[in-house]
């Protein structure tokens, strides 16, 4: 028998699966770690990014068009009769209007406590971004960030008092049983070195300074292997085709690396992403924006215990601290052949980084991170009940 820390009904408002993007796997991971501490099953309010031409999960009991106006007045309604509290993913460009403001027709029509999770944060947002958190701010009973360094970015720019802000990790996924090596065998991996990088493929993950820095790596380590995981962002498709894959695979062909770079040309079954990432010896995330709050690719190597070579945006900052990873720079290939010439000339230090990633990647779990939303949300009922 579960141990229930939550009584009430939460229904999510978010994008959701089938829908191929982070935050809509994020919603569906959260919603069901919460329900293992619940009495009751989520509901979800999926928002909708294009055509409604696909099946959805059972528990999406209302899907909200993104560019219709009615439609969050009508989401706000429903969750006024069917939530006792509303758990709101926020990031600009899921919602509609100018810079999402639509988001805040369904926040000012609601009368049930509402917690709201902040995928993006920016340290230099437009006028009409911070008017348009400052109010989520206002609305919210309270807002979670998942890096302890947006606090005061929280406080300073966007005027959210401290005391209704929230710091929950973000989760990641169990562990598979099977051994790295045996996970490398099934994927025809065995006797390789393994570097990876996934997630929705788009010019901001500088995948291209990481596969610059291997030329000389795979010369003095020839079994080296970088795994780049994930099919073109959906929205980064519509826009430009192919054309930022084409130029990483031009690169690869034009440095001689054919046999050291693999592309994984699809969006990952949970599964196989988690079987990817056990294989993998050594993650790299050399993103090229330094604003970024959070990663739940970084998450997921954390927890996995990988040794992780990062640029220094915001979340990797506060993962990779204290020594448990490598911060090399914005833009530069050379840092990260230096990196990874380090570490795989050092395989003690290696050892050394994944023990401490791994004993810090426990709490991201999404047991944990299911059941401190749960006490969240049964805090701000309790709060409001009792005021």
């Amino acid at each position: 028998m579960k141990n229930n820390l939550y009584s009430g009904k939460v229904v999510y408002l978010s994008t959701y699966p089938p829908t191929e993007c982070g935050i809509a796997t994020f919603t569906q991971d959260l919603a069901w770690a919460v329900a293992e501490h619940t009495s009751t099953a989520p509901a979800i309010i999926s928002i909708l990014q294009g055509e409604n031409d696909f099946s959805h999960p059972q528990e999406v009991e209302l899907t909200t068009r993104k560019n219709q106006l009615e439609d969050y007045i009508e989401a706000a309604h429903f969750a006024n009769q069917n939530a006792d509290v509303i758990s709101v993913q926020h990031e600009y460009g899921i919602f509609g209007g100018k810079d999402g403001e639509m988001i805040l027709h369904f926040l000012e029509h609601l009368e049930k406590p509402v917690v709201v999770t902040l995928h993006t944060i920016l340290y230099e947002p437009t006028y009409n971004q911070r008017k348009i958190l400052s109010r989520i701010g206002q609305y919210a009973d309270r807002v979670v960030c998942m890096n302890s360094l947006a606090i005061p970015l929280l406080e300073e720019i966007y005027g959210i008092p401290r005391e209704k802000i929230e710091m929950i990790h973000h989760g990641a996924p169990s562990k598979l049983m099977e051994s790295k090596e045996d996970t490398k065998n099934q994927l025809g991996l065995q006797g390789k070195i393994v570097l990876s990088t996934f997630g929705l493929i788009n010019r901001g993950k500088g995948i291209e300074y990481a596969i610059e820095a291997l030329p000389r790596v795979v010369k003095k380590f020839p079994n080296v292997i970088y795994l780049i995981l994930g099919a073109t962002h959906p929205e980064v498709k519509k826009r430009e085709g192919e054309r930022y894959r084409k130029y990483l695979e031009n690169m690869v062909a034009e440095l001689g690396l054919e046999k050291h770079v693999r592309f994984v040309n699809q969006y990952l079954t949970k599964r196989d992403l988690i079987r990817y990432l056990m294989a993998t010896d050594i993650y790299i995330t050399p993103y090229l924006n330094p604003q970024q709050v959070v990663s739940g690719t970084l998450a997921y190597a954390m927890h996995f215990g990988k040794v992780i070579i990062s640029t220094p945006y915001l979340y990797a900052k506060e993962l990779l601290r204290d020594g448990r990873g490598i911060i090399v720079d914005f833009r530069d290939s050379k840092s990260i052949e230096e990196a990874l010439w380090y570490l795989l000339s050092n395989p003690w230090r290696r050892y050394q980084i994944e023990r401490k990633a791994r004993i810090f990647g426990e709490q991201l779990s999404w047991s944990n991170v299911g059941k401190e939303y749960a006490r969240l949300f049964d805090s701000v009922s309790s709060f409001l009940l009792a005021s």
